[in-house]
C-alpha cells in the first residue's frame, strides 16, 4: 500500500488512496471481468467507474471534522488488518466486523453513501448516467428553460476587495420560510432591509432535474448531513429562498394542542385569533390548495395498504399553481423547473425585492455583534472578502442547525442556545411489488394518514409517501455484500417508498464543532419514548406494505431487515421491534426549537416576542424559534410566526 500527502480535516494520518480503493471496491466490486473487458458499467468496480478515486478526492478535500476523524479511524483499523492484501470474501467479513464499533459504523455510512450516491447520482456532460439504464430510471426528461425565458428578478449585492462595509436598518440572516416574510414585512414598512444568505441564487433556468445536483448546490453541507455519532442524517435548505425551493410542498397548520403549549410558553395570541389571521396571509400567499394535488402511483398503493388495514387517509394541499403538471414533480427536490411551486422566491422575497431590499448571497455570516446589550449588525464573508454590516436590528433566521450555532460564535443567547432541538425523526421503510411502481414519478408527497400521532401519549407518528431517488435510496439501503447490492437494485422501479415521520419527545443539541460551525448531537437511545415510537413507526409501515400485497419489505437499518413473500411475517415485525437502538438510522428535514422562545432565560433563548432574552435587536424568525416540535410539516407555521415576530419587530422600531 502506498501513501500519499493528501490529508484530511480532522485526520491524523496520510490518506492512503490505495486502501480507500479497496474499500470501495469492496463495497461495489467488479461482476465477472467488469469494464476492463469491455462488460457495461454496471458490471464495473468502483475503481474502474472512477469512483473511488472521486471518493478519495472527496475525503482529501475536507469532510467536517466529526466524519473525518470516523473515517480516519476506521481506515488505520483496516490498515491495521492489511485490509488490501485480503482476498475479496474476507475484506466482506472485515467491514462487517468493523461495523460493530459505533465510530466505524459511521465512517462506513459515510463511504457507503458516498459510492452508491455516486454510481447511481453521477452524470456525463449530457446529463445521462448509463447506469439508470439497469435499474429502469429514466433521468432527466426535460431541459430547463433559458435564462430569457425564466429570468432572476431579484437583484443581488456585489462586492470585492479585502473588506466592504454595508449598512441597514434591518439584517436579516438566511432567505428561507422565515427570513422572507420577515424581509417583506420590514421592507413594506419603508426599513432599509439587507437579506444575507449562505447558499447561491438558483432559479428555474438552473433546475436540471439531477439529484446530486440539486441537493449539491442547495441542500445544507452539499446534501446529506450527519448529526455527530451517525444516528441522524440531516436534509436541509441553503439556497435564495431556503428549503422552501427544494422541499415537497406539503402545507399543513399547526395543530392546536400545539398551539395551546405555545401559548402556555409565553407567546401570546398563538392560540387564537391574531394566529388565525396571519395564518390566512400565508396560506393566501402561498396559493396553497388542495385541487393541484395529483396521486402517482407509490401514493395509489399506500392509499390500498391504509384501507386494507382500515386506517384512514387525507389529500394534502400543497404550495402549488394550479397548471401544475405531475409529469415533472418528481424533481421537485432538485428545483421545480416549472415553475409550479409557489417558493418564497415567488412571494415574500419578491415582495422584498419590490419593497427595496437589498441580498446578499454565498455569505458566510460569522458573528453578531454588539456593544454589549443592544446589536449593532454582523461580520461574514463572501469569498475572500470579508463583510461588516451596520444594522441596529439583526434577524437570526437561518434554520433550526445554522442559528443557534451563529448565535453560539456571537457569544449571545443565554444557556439555552442550541439546546432542545427537535428533528421530527423520520423513517423509511420500502416495499417491492409485483408490478411498476415508478415511485419517482409524480408528485411527492400527497396523502398522509394521521391514525398514530398520539399512538404513544401526546408522541407518535404520520404515515406519508415520498419520492424515489436512485442515489439516496442506493446510499441508504443496508449492504450485505456489492453483488447483493446490485441485484436489490434491480427492483428499483417496483419499489413504493413511504415514511414515517415521528414527533419527538426528546430532544438533541447543536454545538460548535472544532471548526467552529454547527455539529449536531441527537441520539434515539437518549429518549426510550422516542425508541418506542420508532419502533412502533417501523412495525406499522411494514403491516401496512404487507396489507397493500408488497412481496418484499425493507428498513434503513445498519443490518438488513428483509422480508419476502411466504416467510413468516409475525416473526418479522418481533425481529423489527427487537432491532437494537444502534441499529437505526434516522433521518430529518425540520430541524426546530434550538432558539426557542419562551418566558424564562434559563429554557429560553428569545421572549415570548421573539427578540432574544439578553441582547436587545437581535431577534430569531424560524423554525429554531419553535417552543416544541409542530408535529406536522413546519413551514406554514415557520411563515405564520414570522408573520407575528415581523409585527413585534416594526412595533419595536
Amino acid at each position: 500500500m502506498s501513501a500519499v500527502d493528501d490529508t484530511t480535516a480532522g485526520a491524523v494520518r496520510p490518506l492512503d488512496r490505495d486502501l480507500v480503493a479497496a474499500v470501495c471496491d469492496t463495497l461495489l466490486p467488479a461482476r465477472g471481468e467488469g469494464a476492463a473487458n469491455g462488460d457495461r458499467a454496471w458490471s464495473a468496480s468502483a475503481s474502474e467507474l472512477g469512483i473511488s478515486g472521486r471518493v478519495a478526492d472527496g475525503i482529501a478535500a475536507g469532510l467536517p471534522p466529526h466524519v473525518a476523524a470516523a473515517v480516519d479511524s476506521l481506515l488505520g483499523r483496516l490498515a491495521a488488518t492489511e485490509f488490501s492484501d485480503a482476498t475479496p470474501a474476507r475484506r466482506v467479513e472485515l467491514l462487517h466486523e468493523a461495523a460493530a464499533d459505533p465510530a466505524s459504523r459511521f465512517a462506513l455510512k459515510q463511504l457507503k453513501t458516498m459510492v452508491f450516491g455516486d454510481l447511481f447520482g453521477s452524470f456525463d456532460e449530457n446529463g445521462r448516467n448509463p447506469i439508470w439504464d439497469e435499474i429502469s430510471y429514466p433521468g432527466p426528461i426535460s431541459a430547463p428553460p433559458t435564462p430569457a425565458q425564466a429570468p432572476k428578478t431579484i437583484p443581488l449585492e456585489k462586492v470585492s476587495g479585502p473588506q466592504t462595509t454595508l449598512t441597514a436598518d434591518v439584517c436579516i440572516v438566511g432567505s428561507g420560510a422565515g427570513g422572507a416574510v420577515i424581509a417583506a414585512r420590514c421592507a413594506a414598512a419603508g426599513k432599509s432591509v439587507l437579506v444575507l444568505e449562505m447558499g447561491s441564487y438558483k432559479n428555474e433556468s438552473d433546475f436540471r432535474q439531477l439529484e446530486a445536483e440539486g441537493a449539491g448546490q442547495m441542500f445544507w453541507g452539499g446534501g446529506l448531513g450527519w448529526s455527530e455519532g451517525g444516528e441522524l442524517g440531516l436534509l436541509a435548505g441553503s439556497t435564495l429562498g431556503g428549503g422552501t425551493v427544494i422541499n415537497s410542498m406539503a402545507c399543513r397548520p399547526l395543530p392546536d394542542d400545539v398551539r395551546a403549549d405555545w401559548a402556555a410558553a409565553g407567546l401570546e395570541g398563538v392560540d387564537g385569533a391574531e394566529w388565525d389571521t396571519y395564518f390566512d396571509t400565508v396560506w393566501t400567499a402561498l396559493g396553497a390548495n388542495s385541487e393541484a394535488t395529483v396521486y402517482n402511483r407509490n401514493a395509489e398503493v399506500l392509499i390500498e395498504g391504509l384501507t386494507a388495514a382500515g386506517l384512514e387517509h387525507h389529500r394534502i394541499p400543497r404550495n402549488a399553481e394550479l397548471f401544475d403538471d405531475p409529469t415533472y414533480c418528481g424533481y421537485c427536490n432538485a428545483g421545480c423547473q416549472q415553475g409550479c411551486k409557489r417558493s418564497v422566491l415567488k412571494n415574500y422575497l419578491q415582495d422584498a425585492a419590490d419593497s427595496g431590499a437589498h441580498f446578499l448571497v454565498d455569505c458566510f455570516v460569522e458573528k453578531i455583534t454588539t456593544d454589549g446589550q443592544q446589536a449593532t449588525g454582523v461580520k461574514g464573508r463572501v469569498g475572500e472578502t470579508e463583510v461588516t454590516v451596520e444594522a441596529p436590528t439583526v434577524v437570526v433566521a437561518c434554520g433550526g442547525i445554522e442559528s443557534p450555532a451563529l448565535l453560539l460564535r456571537s457569544e449571545i443567547g443565554g444557556p439555552a442556545v442550541g439546546r432542545n432541538l427537535r428533528v421530527h425523526p423520520s423513517y423509511m421503510i420500502t416495499g417491492v411489488y409485483d408490478e411498476p411502481v415508478e415511485a419517482w414519478n409524480g408528485q411527492l408527497i400527497t396523502v398522509m394518514s394521521f391514525d398514530f400521532q398520539h399512538c404513544l401519549g401526546d408522541s407518535g407518528f404520520y404515515i406519508s409517501p415520498l419520492g424515489l431517488s436512485p442515489a439516496t435510496w442506493a446510499g441508504q439501503s443496508p449492504w450485505t455484500d456489492g453483488e447483493e447490492m446490485r441485484a436489490h437494485f434491480l427492483k428499483f422501479p417496483s419499489m413504493a417508498s413511504w415514511h414515517s415521520i415521528t414527533h419527538d419527545h426528546g430532544s438533541g443539541q447543536v454545538v460548535l464543532g472544532e471548526d467552529g460551525k454547527a455539529l449536531v448531537r441527537w441520539s434515539m437511545a437518549d429518549d426510550d419514548l422516542d425508541r418506542e415510537v420508532a419502533i412502533r413507526a417501523h412495525t406499522e409501515l411494514a403491516r401496512v406494505h404487507h396489507a397493500a400485497g408488497a412481496a418484499e419489505i425493507f428498513t434503513f437499518h445498519w443490518s438488513p431487515h428483509h422480508w419476502r413473500r411466504g416467510e413468516d411475517f409475525d416473526a418479522y415485525i418481533e425481529r423489527l421491534e427487537a432491532a437494537a437502538p444502534e441499529e437505526y438510522t434516522a433521518y430529518s428535514a425540520h430541524q426546530m426549537g434550538s432558539c426557542r422562545m419562551g418566558s424564562s432565560p434559563a429554557d429560553a433563548v428569545a421572549d415570548g416576542r421573539g427578540e432574544l432574552h439578553d441582547t436587545r435587536g437581535v431577534w430569531v424568525g424560524d423554525a429554531s424559534a419553535f417552543p416544541t416540535a409542530t408535529g406536522v410539516n413546519p413551514m406554514v407555521s415557520i411563515m405564520v410566526l414570522a408573520e407575528r415576530t415581523a409585527d413585534r419587530i416594526l412595533e419595536a422600531a
